[in-house]
């Protein structure tokens, strides 16, 4: 069964409707330039969430991230910016899941990727932007076929209820998850939940069927 992590969560109510559709991770992004950036003020209600929570940041400072993990209580830490395999593994020291990401296009090198063998969790393959993610656009995924390593990742970047059975014909036992994020959105941070219930349907029938 593939994972599903939910991206871009912000308000109470909308993030409790959505911990109920039973999905794996919860994203939240500590990037102040987002319209998803979280709140301090929400710190105790987010800490206590039952359910594994992802911190979101670009090119932060460690420092920085550690002080969000005490203060939100994330488990993972998923990387949007440019940072380094050595960024990763001084994370993942801390015990901390690494999961990276990268903007996809047709002129990206996939070589570049080596260096993260082994210092991550996972990779994350978004659409290139200069938005750091959350365009709701979709890339090549026949790009995949040049992935060279063993890291397991999650496909983001544009799925939506209309691709979701495209994206799970993917035969790659690379292939983890999926992010969930813009395209189930009623404005920025708002899930629709209805719209995510009837997706997840799609996913864990089509999973249970193959």
């Amino acid at each position: 069964m593939k994972l599903i992590k939910v991206c871009g969560m912000k308000y109470p109510q909308n993030i409790q409707d959505v911990i109920n559709l039973q999905v794996d991770y919860m994203g939240f992004i500590c990037y102040s330039k987002s319209p998803r950036y979280i709140e301090h003020e929400q710190a105790n209600f987010i800490k206590e969430l039952p359910i594994a929570k992802v911190g979101v940041f670009v090119n932060a400072p460690l420092p920085e991230i550690l002080a969000a993990v005490a203060t939100y209580g994330f488990q993972t830490i998923q990387l949007h910016g440019q940072e380094t395999a050595a960024d990763c593994a001084a994370i993942r020291g801390e015990g901390l899941q690494v999961f990276k990401a990268f903007g996809i296009d047709d002129t990206f090198d996939w070589n570049q990727l080596k260096a993260y063998e082994g210092q991550v969790d996972s990779l994350l393959f978004d659409t290139k932007s200069a938005a750091h993610g959350g365009t709701g656009q979709t890339f090549d995924w026949n790009l995949l076929s040049q992935y060279p390593l063993t890291t397991p990742y999650f496909l983001s970047g544009g799925l939506r209820i209309e691709n979701i059975q495209q994206a799970l014909q993917l035969q790659d036992t690379r292939f983890i998850g999926l992010d969930l994020n813009s395209r189930f959105e009623l404005h920025p941070a708002v899930k629709d939940i209805k719209l995510l219930e009837n997706t997840l349907k799609i996913i864990r029938d089509e999973q249970v069927s193959s």
